[in-house]
């Protein structure tokens, strides 16, 4: 399989790549379809199922779906203009529909949670249906939102078509590695790095200006942090969360010139950016997925980490840590998942702490073997993690979980930086681990907010 590192690493909005941008790609994708047959539908509505319908009020996904709709695209819409294009709805019940004229839409009749209901091929199910004057449907299609914001069709997931994003073949590319065991041995093989492997991978399928794409990626995540160290006020949604990143910023930089700092002051660097990404993402704001929005902190915290407060970073530093760090979320997703709605948070927070473990060993100079040991080191110790926002809110206990798997990332990565990279549990052994866990998991505990915290803690 090739998965490419701009295919991981989406830009998008919050609060959450499976349930905010994977809808607002798949309504896209259906206007689209309906654009290349040629259907003027009077009305379209949506079905959400699964995990979708459980909690998705409460990750946006009705909004996204009116964005996808407009023809809007994750990467590009504005969060600011949000309110007003939903308040524009709200007023003239209708939706300009690109290549559909202006249609008829109401939130309440349109866009329908199917409590209860599951779609067979996946936890976050949804169907659109183009309907006529007189209800008839002219087109019904069914997209399934698998994780970090992609989204495959039904006939995608049964393997009728050919999947239109996401892994592919990988043998016309030079290290077509599908597991770390391959990995280290096409490492071994080639002499070269984890990194320059993924590079190598990326520039033969065509990637233009790998750096710039790179740099660019960087300075998103770079950006959502400094706005989460300067966001003040409560987060959306009935939990009335405080916004805490600013305070706790404002404190780090009052006990800067403290002449006998606390041993521990790094960890609360950690946790201060990680807390910042996702009280932006909590808020809907630009997002890198990282590997998806829910667990979008980890990689970016561990990396500005790096930026600075290590000895010594450098620019090369930085893309390969972004390289290697998608080389490992390539393989986990390949072998397991990164949807919380299949595997619980183990597949998101335990795999973007995983991923930067990795990063951050690459960037300190590991070798393959030793950024391995990391990987697994940082994923064995979020195995069996369940997704349990209450609320079906990406915020409690999900903001701070993302400090703590930044923290177990840099914990994990100076362990396997002091060994020689041999260790007991291979990560594929690790990775196959968290896919049977999920397998095992019940469904209350994969983002449906019917188990764990969810249910244990009174809403205020």
């Amino acid at each position: 399989m090739f998965l490419s590192i701009f295919e991981l690493f989406k830009v998008g909005i919050g609060p959450s790549s499976s349930h905010t941008v994977g809808p607002m790609v798949a309504a896209k994708r259906f206007v689209e379809r309906l654009n290349r047959q040629n259907i003027q539908p009077a009305r379209i509505q949506c079905e959400f199922y699964g995990s979708l319908a459980l909690t998705g009020k409460g990750h946006a996904s009705d909004t996204a779906i009116i964005l996808g709709l407009l023809g809007e695209r994750p990467h590009t819409v504005s969060p600011d203009q949000i309110p007003a294009l939903l308040e524009t709805l709200a007023k003239q019940k209708c939706l300009l529909v690109p290549g559909c004229g202006t249609l008829a839409f109401d939130l309440e009749r349109d866009i329908i949670f199917k409590f209860g209901e599951t779609l067979p091929a996946h936890a976050n199910g949804m169907k659109f249906a183009a309907l006529d004057e007189g209800g008839p449907r002219l087109l019904e299609v069914i997209y399934y939102s698998t994780g970090g914001g992609f989204v495959q069709s039904e006939r995608e997931m049964s393997g009728q078509v050919e999947v239109l994003e996401g892994p592919s073949l990988q043998s016309d590319v030079p290290h077509p590695f599908k597991n770390a065991t391959q990995m280290l041995a096409m490492g071994r093989a080639s002499g070269l790095s984890i990194a320059q492997m993924k590079r190598a991978n990326e520039l033969a399928r065509g990637a233009s200006d790998l750096d710039g794409g790179l740099d660019e990626v960087w300075r998103i995540m770079h950006a959502c942090i400094d706005r989460g160290l300067a966001g003040e006020g409560r987060l959306p949604g009935a939990l009335k969360v405080e916004r805490r990143a600013a305070k706790l910023y404002q404190q780090l930089l009052s006990e800067s010139g403290n002449n006998r700092p606390e041993p521990h002051l790094a960890m609360d660097w950690l946790s201060v950016y990680a807390i910042a990404v996702n009280e932006e993402n909590a808020a809907g704001g630009r997002i890198v997925t990282a590997p998806t929005n829910g667990a979008a902190g980890v990689i970016p915290s561990v990396l500005r980490y790096y930026s600075d407060l290590c000895n010594e970073p450098s620019k090369q530093g930085i893309r390969d840590f972004l390289l290697t760090a998608a080389a490992i979320g390539g393989v986990i997703r390949h072998n397991a998942s990164i949807s919380g709605a299949e595997v619980g948070c183990q597949g998101e927070v335990g795999s973007a702490s995983a991923m930067a473990a990795a990063g951050f060993a690459a960037a300190n100079g590991g070798t393959n073997e030793q950024i391995e040991n990391a990987a697994e080191i940082a994923l064995e110790h979020h195995l069996g993690m369940t997704c349990d926002p209450i609320g079906g809110l990406v915020q409690v206990p999900c903001i701070e979980r993302n400090a703590l798997g930044a923290v177990k990332a840099v914990t994990a990565a100076s362990l396997a930086l002091r060994g020689n990279g041999s260790h007991f549990v291979p990560l594929d052994s690790c990775i196959e681990t968290m896919r049977q866990t999920g397998l095992d998991m019940k469904a209350r505990y994969k983002e449906t907010s019917r188990g764990g915290l969810a249910v244990n803690v009174v809403e205020c």
